[in-house]
């Protein structure tokens, strides 16, 4: 069986979901959704009756379930935290990377793991051209309701996340950073709690816009003069949930594949989520434990294997008599 327990901030899909296998005709007690705050994590953590636990979430708490849950000698595999590079090298196509990127950064308002909230570029001139053409496109960009068919962007999740992702963009000039649009001051009509998209150039490491993972519509542009400074820049960060490169050359791909310390790797793909039989998981703070959620690691991990070794004697040997009929 399995105890479904999502964020108090957000119930309805989860109810939502079980009533769809209900009508599909699922036994009752194979899928249980209990709702409730850190009173209810605990219990699942702590009850002797719960042999696994998977969950997704912010780095602190995916480390704290990790250990309470390993101390209980469970199974356990708890995805944290995540700040997705995409690193657009000079002879990339820029305005295919421009598309990639205002559809990675600001869809589902960013409120995604696998979101890509920096965006390096390798030279001045790349970053001009992206900064200018990011920017141009995400004006038009339709910010309503995700009950109207025309909206392309919906609000954040509550209030307080609203205010707290405006926080660093306000704050990011106070850290030399340049803010080029900032979505902060858009005016919105209706109720929800609505966010224009933001995109900040010049940002670097030690900044809080750089640093923290935001999970709303806020792209940080990093200029970098080299491929290898790209590499670095990526290798250094806590997190090493999803990264990209863009870019027309083979031999630069090849070799992003092999330098890159991150666990899920995009070329010309903004998001590389794997499908089928591949795995899905960072590295560093982005996952604790050794499984993944995808793919055959998924399968592993929610089963428990058994081993069955037998031995038979040769029937020739045997000394017990069937009582067979002679023609058998």
């Amino acid at each position: 069986t399995v105890v479904l327990k999502p964020s108090e901030k957000d119930p309805s899909a989860s109810l939502f979901l079980a009533k769809l296998f209900e009508e599909a005709g699922l036994p009752a007690g194979v899928l249980n959704v209990v709702h409730g705050d850190k009173v209810a994590v605990d219990a699942l953590l702590d009850s002797p009756d719960v042999r696994a636990v998977s969950f997704v979430g912010s780095t602190p708490i995916a480390k704290s379930i990790y250990s309470r849950a390993a101390e209980n000698g469970k199974r356990v595999q708890a995805l944290g935290g995540a700040k997705n590079h995409m690193v657009v090298m000079p002879d990339a196509d820029l305005d295919s990377a421009a598309d990639a990127a205002v559809s990675a950064a600001y869809g589902s308002a960013g409120e995604r793991c696998m979101a890509v909230s920096v965006l390096v570029a390798v030279g001045d001139d790349v970053a001009d051209a992206l900064v200018e053409k990011v920017a141009s496109r995400v004006q038009g960009l339709r910010i309503g309701p995700g009950t109207d068919a025309t909206s392309e962007m919906g609000p954040l999740i509550t209030r307080e996340h609203r205010d707290k992702v405006a926080s660093y963009v306000t704050g990011a000039a106070a850290e030399g950073a340049e803010v080029v649009v900032d979505g902060t001051t858009q005016q919105f009509e209706g109720d929800g709690f609505f966010i224009g998209v933001s995109l900040v150039d010049r940002v670097a490491p030690g900044m809080k816009v750089y640093d923290d993972e935001i999970f709303g519509p806020v792209l940080s542009v990093v200029r970098v003069k080299t491929y290898d400074e790209a590499v670095d820049l990526i290798n250094s960060s806590p997190f090493a949930n999803g990264t990209a490169v863009f870019t027309r050359d083979g031999g630069t791909a090849r070799q992003f594949e092999f330098d890159i310390e991150v666990g899920m790797v995009g070329v010309n793909v903004p998001i590389p989520v794997p499908v089928g039989a591949f795995s899905f998981g960072g590295w560093r703070n982005s996952l604790f434990g050794d499984s993944h959620i995808y793919g055959p690691e998924s399968i592993h991990f929610y089963t428990r294997s058994k081993v069955v070794t037998t031995r038979w004697p040769d029937p020739s040997e045997s000394q017990i008599s069937l009582g067979f009929p002679s023609n058998h």
